[in-house]
């Protein structure tokens, strides 16, 4: 009896094959997920520059002017695209970002922050073309693939604002960029001091206090949009907040990226009356602009104010 037991307990020849394939399965899908990115190859020691005057991190509770290309970052930033046609027609570019060892940096090596990975903004000499673009990751490690389209002449200087993972710190880069001659006659923009825009039905304005504003001291930005017509400002969040603001210097050394103080940037502006209050410390004096990022209705909307900060007292 206990042989013909163990007869009938013994496996089948088709139960021997289910558990081979069974096996050969699980290593399959435990070769893959070995496989896959877990996570950044890069250190932090991939984004500390050496020498002296390197790039600082930002600190996002006390946001200040970074002087990108007057110092050192650990990242360099490149740009490729076809030849470029003149201004108001659309470019599309690759941006190759890598460390200063030569590492590429991928899209596991950066975090996401304010709804993407990587920022790119783009201003022209002038300062009257700001835009502001969310490159793709590319076909090969460190290439990001955007589209853009020049409204102005001239050489654009092209800002990136990241968050490597490895330092979970924000990062900058810039590069130079040659967008061509300009398609016509590409007039001259204003650059008066303008508390208060007037655009397609809607006025912008941007209040800084009325005291003269101070290098090296906070200042308080209030920036409010209404209707003529009583009507409610459709807003609509951008990149996890209600607004954002970007200031640049004459000479394009570098930006501040700054976000409303309120507690909840998601909780919605009264609709009659939207009001977003921001902090700004810029440390020099001369003459800067702030573009003003929004959404309305869908439609997102870049609206510039001049503004001059006098010397320390």
């Amino acid at each position: 009896m206990s042989g013909v037991a163990a007869e009938a307990a013994a496996p089948t020849p088709i139960a021997w094959r289910q558990i081979a394939a069974i096996t050969a399965a699980a290593v399959a899908v435990f070769a893959f997920l070995r496989w896959l990115p877990t996570g950044t190859n890069l250190s932090h020691m991939d984004f500390r520059a050496t020498g002296a005057n390197s790039i600082e991190f930002c600190d996002p509770l006390n946001p200040q002017f970074i002087s990108v290309v007057a110092v050192r970052s650990p990242v360099t930033m490149t740009i490729s695209a076809a030849p470029v046609g003149g201004a108001g027609q659309e470019v599309r570019a690759v941006v190759t970002l890598r460390t200063a060892s030569g590492k590429a940096i991928a899209p596991e090596d950066l975090l996401i922050t304010h709804t993407r990975r990587l920022h790119l903004l783009l201003i022209d000499p002038s300062l009257t073309d700001y835009q502001h673009v969310h490159p793709e990751p590319g076909e090969k490690p460190g290439e990001w693939r955007f589209a853009f389209t020049p409204q102005r002449p001239g050489v654009y200087r092209v800002f990136a604002d990241f968050t490597p993972a490895a330092t979970a710190r924000g990062l900058y880069a810039s590069v130079d960029w040659n967008a061509g001659a300009a398609s016509g006659d590409a007039g001259t923009a204003p650059r008066d001091s303008n508390p208060v825009v007037e655009r397609d039905g809607f006025r912008f304005s941007l209040a800084t206090g009325g005291s003269p504003l101070r290098a090296g001291q906070p200042i308080d930005l209030s920036f409010a949009i209404v209707r003529p017509d009583g009507a409610a400002v459709p807003m609509e969040p951008v990149m996890g907040a209600y607004a954002h603001l970007v200031a640049f210097d004459e000479g394009r050394n570098g930006f501040a990226h700054l976000h409303p103080i309120e507690l909840d940037p998601l909780q919605r502006p009264d609709a009659q009356l939207p009001l977003l209050k921001f902090k700004l410390t810029i440390p020099q004096p001369g003459r800067y602009v702030v573009w003003a990022q929004i959404n309305l209705g869908g439609r997102e909307v870049f609206v510039p104010f001049w503004i001059t900060v006098e010397p320390a007292a």
